[in-house]
């Protein structure tokens, strides 16, 4: 694990020392988090990444109704569990250990690069937890969330229909009333992560339907729990919920993910509690949404970080041809040539600037909720929200970039499956469609993070940014006159588009939302650079 790296930026660029400071985190200074790290990092090594190749050959199974995981990876997440890692950020009243989202953060990295396919199912249940806790009733968070934050169970998040999918207005899933309060829940839900399997005593689904007689479009949709076995007064598990998996999906890439199609309300109706109030569902979800979007960031920059390993090992052993500068008379190993220098350069360094960026937001979302100061925390809320798009969409295409130079540092051996780096690949590839794809990040980056306040948080960066330029015109080297130059350029340019963006997206939407990627990736460069 990169441990050197993520301890720099927690450190220098999160400034883990301003974050103990704050109520709540006073004992998560630069200590803990080494500690943390270090733990992490022999956790997923000896336990979770052997499972990697195993979970792509051998991937979940679905027979009579039940999903069947990768072998060991059962016994894995039960280690899991018992190390408390699910509970890492979540709150010590629920069993939690209420560590910051920067020291989270950078566990969650190294759970994904050792095997993303198994990280999946804990990261759907972060999300789960934020939204009971945000939006969940005293009842409702006192049964579920102690099992949840400590893993006995899991979560899912169930938006996407057959014929519904980024457009969410079109959700028919239906709720009925019933006189003691609960809902009966009628419908059919596609790709959903961890739907079902094997290593949780029950699976608390998050789901979204409408109420009988309420409005069409978004504004009629509301959230739901539904559990895979009813959950008694006393906590004790009961019967089966009408909620079952109809079949699993056969995938590209995080084959070991079982992503189910789920069936409600066959045989009656699903047991479903609602999150919060009635026609607010959307609102709720996307608090998951965005503690998905950003974890999902996460799982590029740890998906590029392994191919960047497996690249460099190979470099390393693998001889061919002599260096042209006639260093060496003889075949040598092929890091010494500069055409795989530059692709092994360019891997690091797309993943260590979004490895950055993402440190960067994670201690402003940890400002946010915990400065003491009111203004402190609705300016760190605008940054954090400003940069979950960029995270999420910059950070996953960049890792499409590095798992596709993987492959090609290893020439034709990076197209045969054994070598693994085709895996890598195949991977990444969902990143920049689930949970939002690349055009639905930029979207959203576009109009409610820059045209929505006329561009006051995207100005506000660059203001910072141009402090970092004020500092490098200071020295004298050739390096940070070259760096100034670029970054002041850049900068630019960012600023140029964001005025167009605030300017005429009511006027011209066509045009600026056809520009909507290419700002995305303007803003992902020079934030990652920066």
């Amino acid at each position: 694990a990169p441990l050197k790296d993520m301890l720099f930026d927690i450190e220098h660029l999160a400034n883990i020392g301003e974050i103990a400071k704050l109520p709540g985190f006073e004992d998560a200074g630069l200590e803990t988090a080494q500690a943390v790290l270090e733990e992490c990092a022999r956790f997923n090594q000896d336990v979770v990444a052997p499972l990697n190749i195993e979970g792509d050959r051998n991937p979940s199974s679905f027979k009579g109704g039940e999903v069947t995981t990768t072998p060991g990876f059962k016994d894995a997440f039960a280690q899991y569990v018992s190390g408390g890692w699910q509970g890492l950020q979540h709150p010590a009243d629920f069993g939690g250990q209420g560590l910051p989202k920067t020291i989270g953060a950078a566990c969650g990295e190294m759970l994904n690069s050792a095997n993303m396919s198994f990280a999946l199912c804990p990261l759907l249940s972060d999300g789960a937890i934020e939204a009971l806790l945000t939006a969940g009733s005293d009842e409702l968070k006192a049964v579920y969330l102690e099992k949840l934050v400590s893993g006995q169970w899991t979560g899912t998040m169930n938006l996407t229909e057959p014929q519904a999918g980024s457009d969410l207005a079109m959700v028919r899933s239906r709720a009925e009333p019933q006189p003691d309060g609960t809902y009966k829940v009628f419908g059919t839900k596609i790709f959903i992560t961890y739907g079902e399997h094997d290593m949780a005593e029950n699976i608390v689904h998050l789901v979204l339907a409408r109420v009988t007689g309420a409005p069409e479009g978004v504004k009629g949709i509301s959230l739901f729990v539904v559990p895979k076995f009813m959950v008694g007064k006393d906590g004790a598990l009961g019967e089966r919920n009408d909620v079952h998996c109809v079949s699993i999906e056969h995938k590209m890439g995080i084959k070991a993910s079982p992503t189910a199609v789920l069936q409600y309300g066959n045989n009656g109706g699903a047991v479903g509690y609602l999150v919060g109030q009635e026609n607010r569902g959307l609102e709720y979800m996307f608090i998951m949404m965005n503690s998905a979007r950003y974890a999902v960031g996460m799982q590029g920059i740890a998906i590029a970080e392994r191919a960047y390993q497996h690249a460099v090992a190979y470099a390393k052993d693998r001889v061919q041809s002599r260096p042209v500068d006639g260093s060496i008379n003889a075949s040598a190993p092929i890091i010494h040539h500069p055409d795989v220098k530059r692709m092994l350069m360019t891997m690091r360094a797309y993943t260590e600037g979004c490895r950055a960026m993402a440190s960067v937001a994670a201690a402003a979302y940890d400002a946010a909720h915990h400065h003491p100061d009111a203004d402190a925390r609705k300016q760190n809320q605008a940054f954090y929200e400003f940069m979950v798009p960029l995270v999420k969409g910059y950070s996953t295409e960049m890792s499409l970039e590095v798992t596709s130079l993987g492959v090609q540092v290893h020439g034709g051996m990076g197209f045969i499956e054994e070598t693994g780096a085709a895996q890598y690949y195949r991977d990444a590839k969902i990143l920049t469609i689930y949970e939002g794809t690349t055009a639905i990040q930029a979207n959203d980056l576009v109009g409610r993070k820059t045209a929505r306040d006329g561009g006051q948080t995207a100005k506000a960066i660059a203001a910072q940014i141009e402090k970092t330029e004020a500092e490098l015109a200071k020295s004298e080297s050739a390096a940070a006159a070259s760096v100034h130059k670029r970054l002041k350029a850049a900068r630019e340019a960012f600023i140029e588009v964001v005025d167009f963006v605030a300017g005429q997206t009511k006027a011209s939407p066509n045009a600026v939302f056809s520009g909507s990627v290419p700002y995305l990736m303007l803003a992902g460069n020079l934030v990652a650079g920066w």
